[in-house]
């Protein structure tokens, strides 16, 4: 919505008109107005935390912090006073972009339809009734299809926006909105469903609104868990974008070994935790370049000795920049000895067979893999099919047979495209690879070091 188009004008225009239209009906003076004025200070309150100054960055984010404070409110009032709970804390929300008045009232009445539909599905299937006494148990059938109803108005809603102000084909605006949202609202949705039955029993709504607490801090803890891994992509991006400025000629190379390392990893059953790591030590295997001259690896002439030792030391200068990153784990590893072979004919130290660390042997595949089927200004890349042989044919030798297998059957289900670069060589008439991916030339090793899957630049 940065500058918004006019059909996304006319259809927040819209969205606004219908939320008007839901909040007509409201009911007479026998409405408890002192319980809608209650949930709609709290829920107003609870948005104005995120932008107070000094507690702010505690507070957690997400457009869906608050809803059990709305879905409490629909499973205690009536649809059109329910909705009415979340305007005044959606206009004072928090808006990092612009323009912020458009986004705030687009929000309030985004949430109005939502919340009226909820209240509506849940009155209609008998839920007011049923969260007093004993049937209690009764009323957890119209709360799922009021929390059910509930995502899918903001899906369908926000689907729509996508593709008049964000431009996103309609065909996959709304693919995976509504399995997305599901799954946390229906969290939401149990705790404002607990906020109904304690409001409506002797122990009033002191009580229910205790429910929030513990709610709010599991909130924080898991708010807190993703800032540090956005933290730790930060740390990631930044050290592969390094890389990418100093050696043009593999640019996206990091990348796209980590999602071969990745899928690997899935086929050989590992844990999503680990699998992540994995995806970690494959992006960050060239990080040792940055110690690396830059006319080194831009070479366009053969290496000396001299200075391919100097290129062969990149896995330990990656090692020393990663070593004191501890969410790194085992790909600390992998940076380290990704260019060691099963014979231990490798480098650096040589290792060989099941000495070489597991990251490490994953990873050598992944990064021989994708040099071998990127088509580069200076030679065309290999099939899928023809670089698979290649490493099979090399399997034992220099890479763990078990990983070439794994990378087989990965490709086989979920296929490969491999990359493309047009990038224009400086000046050279006759095609070379740079010296980054010749550097410890190892041709007489066959045709996978022709192709520098055992290059030392890499």
């Amino acid at each position: 919505m940065r500058s918004v188009p006019a059909w996304a004008h006319v259809y927040v225009a819209c969205t606004v008109l219908a939320a008007l239209v839901c909040l007509t009906g409201l009911p007479g003076p026998r409405t408890p107005w002192w319980a809608v004025a209650l949930l709609a200070a709290l829920y107003a309150g609870c948005e104005q935390i995120t932008r107070c100054r000094f507690v702010g960055h505690l507070a957690p984010r997400g457009m869906g912090t608050f809803f059990p404070v709305l879905l409490a409110g629909a499973f205690l009032l009536p649809p059109p006073v329910a909705a009415l709970v979340a305007v005044p804390g959606a206009l004072v929300s928090r808006v990092e972009q612009r323009p912020r008045a458009l986004r705030r009232v687009w929000r309030a009445a985004q949430l109005v339809l939502a919340v009226w539909a909820a209240s509506w599905t849940y009155g209609a299937l008998g839920g007011p009734d049923a969260v007093v006494g004993p049937d209690f148990p009764d009323a957890l059938l119209p709360a799922g299809a009021a929390v059910l109803t509930f995502c899918a108005v903001l899906a369908l809603l926000d689907g729509g926006i996508l593709v008049l102000a964000e431009r996103v084909p309609w065909r996959a605006a709304w693919r995976g909105l509504l399995l997305r949202a599901l799954a946390p609202v229906t969290a939401h949705g149990l705790v404002g469903l607990m906020m109904a039955v304690l409001w409506r029993s002797p122990y009033g709504p002191v009580a229910a609104l205790l429910v929030l607490l513990p709610m709010y801090v599991s909130c924080w803890v898991f708010a807190q868990y993703h800032r540090e891994r956005a933290a730790h992509q930060a740390t990631i991006r930044a050290l592969v974008q390094a890389v990418d400025i100093k050696d043009a000629y593999t640019r996206g190379h990091s990348e796209r070994v980590g999602q071969a390392s990745l899928m690997i990893a899935r086929e050989l059953g590992m844990g999503d935790e680990r699998a992540e790591t994995l995806r970690f030590a494959g992006i960050l295997h060239d990080v040792g370049k940055l110690g690396v001259p830059t006319r080194l690896l831009r070479k366009d002439g053969p290496l000396t000795p001299e200075e391919r030792r100097i290129v062969e030391l990149h896995p330990e200068y990656g090692h020393e920049m990663v070593r004191g990153i501890s969410f790194l784990g085992e790909a600390r590893a992998a940076v380290l000895h990704h260019h060691e072979r099963m014979d231990g004919s490798g480098y650096p130290y040589g290792l060989a067979g099941d000495d070489i660390p597991e990251f490490a042997r994953l990873v050598a595949v992944a990064d021989a893999f994708d040099a071998m089927t990127s088509t580069r200004s200076y030679r065309r890349g290999r099939p899928v099919a023809a670089a698979l042989q290649e490493l099979e044919r090399c399997a034992g030798t220099q890479f763990d047979p078990v990983m070439v297998g794994a990378l087989g059957r990965a490709l086989s289900r979920c296929g490969w495209e491999p990359l493309v670069t047009t990038e224009p060589r400086r000046n050279v008439p006759a095609p070379a690879a740079p010296a980054g991916e010749r550097a410890g030339g190892t041709a007489d090793r066959g045709a996978v070091g022709r192709d520098a899957a055992g290059r030392r630049g890499r």
